[in-house]
């Protein structure tokens, strides 16, 4: 993780602070200063901030119903954002973990832990998603070949990864 963000998951401190305080080179990792906001550090690693050794606060794993006409944003836009439907402290330190459509309900993911999510959501990584759709009309004959080739979705210029679809219903 970014030394500026463990700065914060370690005291009560914003990104800009902990910015500050790095630049005044009185944060050390390994004995040493650092300066650069963007160094990495990880678990193994002693980081002190005048002298007191900073422990990260565990890492927050949410996961909540999305409703219908809200966004898989940190921020409104013409959709309101899931965010107002949490109610826990430094929120703004949370992100979603993927995304549904404003129209979409279901099951999504929130948490603070990038590496986490990134194993979740990076094709590499090869982390199975399951959506339960609902149709408005019946499914045609070609679909369940279409999406093992992979789909060109609206606004994007290569296809989808290939995807298994099993048909439980004709809608």
């Amino acid at each position: 993780m970014r030394l500026d963000k463990f700065i914060c998951k370690s005291t009560q401190l914003i990104r800009s602070e902990a910015t500050v305080l790095l630049h005044s080179g009185i944060v050390l990792v390994n004995g040493e200063v650092i300066k650069d906001e963007a160094t990495q550090v990880h678990e193994n690693n002693r980081i002190t901030l005048n002298g007191e050794v900073l422990t990260a606060r565990a890492s927050r794993y949410i996961m909540m119903h999305k409703p219908a006409d809200t966004i898989c944003s940190n921020i409104d836009e013409i959709y309101p954002s899931v965010f107002n439907y949490l109610d826990v402290e430094k929120a703004q330190d949370l992100h979603i973990v993927g995304r549904l459509d404003a129209d979409t309900t279901g099951l999504i993911l929130v948490t603070d832990d990038g590496r986490w999510s990134y194993n979740i959501t990076t094709p590499e990584k090869q982390c199975a998603k399951v959506y339960r759709v609902q149709l408005r009309d019946t499914v045609a004959g070609d679909v369940i070949s279409r999406f093992s080739q992979g789909v060109l979705l609206q606004g994007e210029a290569a296809l989808t990864l290939p995807a298994k679809l099993d048909v439980i219903s004709p809608k």
